[in-house]
């Protein structure tokens, strides 16, 4: 949220959502369907994995429903035909998200790179070009105008609009990159937005905030969750005006306790490495798609549509603002349900709430008998480093042991990677003061859920056929 110093193309772009919205239902779907027909068009001339896969079917207009879905692994596979630029190769992103000095910098200077995991366990490597950074940006007026009264706008420009992200920062993730990125772009937000990296110890975690006093805070939901127990208990002494959700799920006992105890207005947006902005939500619980620049179809474990008001299998992505690597009913992995009617906020986007990501909290007990907490997607972060894990799994045994699962890319050489892993995961867990926690190798690799397919990578108790 908070765009400073936008450039003329977000400007552009920001006032192209604002006429969007003003123009109802009917002004999002033309432009919607005007954006999927650019989309399909540019991905069937320049991506030959599209060209491959729409060979043969019709399209004028383009009827989404017809388009078959695709998937990480399968784009994955074909990384270097899937994108339509011939100077993009898997080797360069690889290479590039290697190197955490490059983190905020683009990638052959015109693309911003991300890595994830994901909920189905299958790393991505996501490009965004130009134009779809601008329109990610441009969302951010969106997103102010719905959320902010001019009270709150007050207090932010009171505060200098320092924002506070704390995310994972291992890696080249989305979070931190981007906010890497706006400051490096622009020196009040060099001043004003500041990375709080997850895997710093608690204890300095919350003296950083103290000193820095943002009036934006973001986060992980378990993360902002150990953050308002840390507030409870006087430790963490912040006063932000705006609390903002991504990432994961929360239920709503974990909503009151971060909002009672960090204050501020709390609010929820759902976004993921492959679309950085997808939906905001609104007064009334609902989160409200940007269907001007995204599409997100709920469907069942065959592909047919989930009809409204039932919890979905799975949920299809097309990315209407991105074209260097054609994000078209992508299967993003998340149980989303869609509202039947009209949201009583009166706004004209799809309303939809979301089951997404959910890794547990690790409570472990140190020596000397004290608990040390640590939020799941620090940890995730810290096991992803490691170069060969193709996904990992940590599962809590007991109070001071652990179950660790890799699975390898091809010709990786097993043992040096297991050592790195643990070596990583056991540095990370002394530095928040968790000591002597013993760490074995699981016999089996990471495993999905049972009764969900989803994946998930850190678990604080053994799985249950439930």
């Amino acid at each position: 949220m908070c765009v400073v110093g936008a450039r003329p193309r977000v400007v552009r772009t920001g006032v192209d959502l604002v006429r969007a919205r003003r123009a109802g239902p009917a002004g999002v779907a033309r432009r919607r369907a005007v954006r999927l027909d650019a989309l399909v068009g540019h991905a069937r001339a320049r991506s030959g994995f599209y060209e491959r896969l729409y060979r043969g079917l019709g399209g004028d207009p383009v009827e989404l429903a017809a388009l078959p879905p695709v998937s990480k692994p399968d784009l994955m596979a074909s990384f270097d035909e899937w994108v339509s630029d011939p100077a993009v190769t898997r080797a360069g992103v690889e290479a590039f998200t290697a190197d955490p000095a490059r983190l905020g910098s683009l990638f052959l200077g015109g693309y911003f790179a991300c890595r994830s995991s994901g909920t189905t366990g299958q790393p991505g490597l996501f490009l965004h070009d130009q134009a779809a950074c601008a329109v990610y940006e441009a969302m951010s007026l969106r997103i102010d105008l719905q959320w902010l009264s001019p009270g709150q706008w007050w207090a932010l420009l009171r505060g200098r609009v320092r924002w506070a992200a704390v995310v994972g920062a291992g890696g080249h993730f989305a979070g931190a990159g981007w906010m890497e990125l706006q400051r490096r772009r622009d020196p009040v937000r060099r001043r004003a937005y500041r990375v709080f990296p997850l895997e710093q110890p608690l204890r300095e975690l919350v003296a950083a905030l103290n000193a820095f006093q943002p009036v934006i805070l973001s986060g992980y939901p378990s993360a902002l969750d150990i953050l308002a127990a840390e507030q409870r208990a006087g430790r963490l002494r912040v006063h932000p005006v705006v609390v903002e959700l991504a990432g994961e799920s929360i239920d709503d006992v974990g909503r009151e306790h971060i909002a009672t105890s960090l204050g501020g207005a709390l609010h929820d947006a759902y976004s993921a490495s492959e679309c950085l902005v997808m939906a905001v939500d609104c007064d009334h619980g609902w989160l409200h798609v940007n269907a001007d620049w995204v599409v997100l179809e709920p469907v069942q474990a065959d592909h047919t549509p989930t009809p409204p008001g039932i919890a979905s299998h799975t949920v299809l992505l097309t990315n209407l603002a991105n074209h260097v690597q054609p994000l078209i009913r992508y299967d993003l992995g998340d149980s989303v349900l869609a509202r039947a009617g009209p949201c009583p906020c009166g706004s004209p986007f799809p309303a939809i709430r979301v089951q997404g990501r959910r890794d547990d909290v690790l409570h472990l007990t140190t020596a000397d008998g004290r608990t040390v907490t640590l939020p799941p997607l620090a940890v995730g972060s810290v096991l992803d480093q490691p170069p060969g894990v193709l996904r990992s799994q940590l599962v809590q045994t007991g109070d001071r042991s652990l179950l660790l699962g890799l699975d390898l890319l091809p010709e990786t050489a097993e043992d040096a990677v297991w050592q790195e892993a643990t070596a990583r995961l056991t540095a990370y867990l002394s530095a928040q003061g968790a000591t002597d926690i013993s760490v074995t190798k699981a016999c089996e690799a990471p495993q999905r859920s049972a009764t969900s397919g989803k994946f998930r990578q850190v678990i604080a108790r053994p799985p249950s056929p439930t």
